[in-house]
């Protein structure tokens, strides 16, 4: 060993840890793999309220043997060489988090699939973590996605890991997404904007969730800081599962009616969800898109902030401002 190597000090060994954590993945393309995925989803009472005993019969017996094969198709038209849209740009995000947060672990998490969330925050309490931070990639709150994961934090034991509960009007992030719509409008020239949101079951609003409420405060705000009049913008709600009421309008419906109202020209962005995934890979640019041409029109998909530099200095801007708090 030479001097300078000796006499070097050891590297400051990470006191903080930041779980960068979405919704989830299958593991690949395949009915097995998707029914897996599915299963725990669906499975999860968060997302589905319905007596167990009634639907976990119902769920792995029915649904899943015939949604599997019917969903896997989709996840293959979008499937990318690293895994699926939504893994790929989350550990993405989360290795450019990581570059911009010199001294603190950062690491990519999944509530259904891998990898885990309670997997992986348990990895870090065992490696010596005390003070984690979880960022759920979820910028409205809802008690079928934030709450949810907050389950998995209090099964796990929860003393010193910390959840940002929401983001939906930060600054910043307001200014990323209406940057990507202002690109868009310099390229191809305006047209009239489509805000499309998942849904959720009325109910759900209905017993106290602020999930509507926060979308629709997400909207306004981009909107504004996009430059878009009222008139020129719409918010609708997407990806319907069940026979149960869910919010209103729906996005297939609302496009509907543009198209009977003479536009021909839509631009549809998705600001509830960080990462492109299924639902908006496939679901607007492909499935919806199709549809929207059948009446005359074009539809064209603003993409997700992804691990765009802009959404890693929102993310680490917003994760260096909790960690601070005390």
């Amino acid at each position: 060993m030479n001097a300078s190597t000796a006499s070097a000090p050891a590297p400051a060994r990470a006191s903080s840890a930041v779980v960068l954590a979405n919704l989830g993945t299958p593991d690949s393309p395949t009915p097995p793999a998707v029914r897996r995925y599915l299963g725990e989803f669906l499975g999860d009472p968060r997302v589905v309220d319905l007596p167990r005993l009634f639907w976990l019969p119902l769920l792995h017996g029915v649904v899943l043997p015939l949604r599997a094969p019917k969903v896997a198709p989709k996840y293959a038209s979008v499937w990318m060489e690293g895994g699926s849209p939504l893994a790929v740009y989350t550990r993405g995000l989360a290795d450019a988090v990581a570059e911009r947060m010199p001294g603190v672990r950062v690491v990519d998490a999944m509530r259904y699939g891998n990898p885990s969330l309670a997997a992986v925050l348990q990895d870090l309490r065992a490696s010596g973590f005390e003070d984690i931070l979880l960022v759920p990639l979820y910028p409205q709150y809802s008690t079928t996605t934030t709450a949810s994961m907050q389950d998995v934090v209090d099964r796990v034991g929860g003393t010193g890991i910390r959840v940002v509960q929401d983001y939906h009007d930060d600054p910043a992030w307001v200014e990323a997404v209406a940057a990507t719509i202002r690109a868009r409008h310099r390229e191809h020239g305006p047209a009239h904007l489509l805000f499309s949101f998942h849904g959720l079951p009325q109910k759900v609003v209905d017993n106290g969730d602020p999930y509507q409420r926060q979308c629709e405060a997400s909207a306004a705000a981009i909107a504004a800081a996009a430059g878009l009049e009222p008139g020129q913008w719409d918010v609708s709600y997407q990806s319907r599962f069940g026979k149960a009421k869910w919010l209103e309008p729906s996005t297939s419906g609302t496009l509907q009616r543009l198209a009977d109202q003479g536009v021909r020209e839509v631009d549809v962005i998705a600001p509830g969800f960080a990462s492109d995934c299924l639902e908006t890979l496939e679901e607007i640019s492909m499935e919806l898109a199709e549809e929207f041409a059948a009446r005359g029109g074009k539809l064209r998909y603003i993409p997700c902030l992804n691990d765009s530099p802009g959404h890693a200095d929102v993310i680490a801007a917003l994760a260096r401002r909790h960690l601070d708090r005390d």
